[in-house]
């Protein structure tokens, strides 16, 4: 397993899996397939250059298998803050620690930043799973969003979880 810092020459293989992830996992992000599904890859390879974003990937043999994102905040009074978005395993290996070795890229990504002091991340109130994984990692639930995300007429409730080092 190879984690790694994608650059725009990751666009094509980002823009699948994203897109994957999308359709397996609707509740996982605040986007929706819908949405994304005609954006060029262009736009896909320009959100990885973004400045202070920073997206992962994981590697195997070629095939990009998971992601995740930072994103450092950039008004003077929040810049002690970065967001983790987008995190996703593809479902045929998840199991592996893959997600794991990500948000620890991501944690030593945010640790290098000169003025990031916390982490935050939202993560859908009953993916145990990934609760489990953050909370292992040091991240504590601070509040819960009812209803945060709705697709269709069902709701989904945010936990809001924090990382301070």
């Amino acid at each position: 397993m190879n984690i790694r810092l994608l650059t725009a020459t990751d666009a094509e293989v980002y823009r699948e899996l994203r897109l994957e992830g999308l359709q397996t996992n609707p509740e996982a992000f605040g986007s929706s397939f819908e949405e994304e599904k005609d954006i060029s890859l262009e736009s896909f390879a320009s959100r990885l250059e973004g400045q202070g974003t920073f997206t992962f990937g994981a590697f195997n043999q070629g095939d990009l298998l998971g992601v995740a994102t930072l994103v450092q905040a950039n008004k003077v009074k929040l810049k002690h803050k970065a967001s983790i978005f987008a995190v996703y395993v593809s479902p045929k290996k998840r199991g592996l620690g893959i997600g794991k070795q990500l948000m620890v890229e991501v944690i030593n990504q945010a640790k290098r930043l000169v003025d990031v002091e916390q982490i935050n991340l939202t993560v859908v109130s009953s993916n145990e799973s990934a609760k489990g994984l953050y909370t292992t990692l040091g991240f504590h639930v601070f509040g819960t969003e009812r209803n945060a995300l709705k697709i269709g007429q069902q709701y989904f409730d945010e936990d809001y979880m924090v990382l301070f080092f």
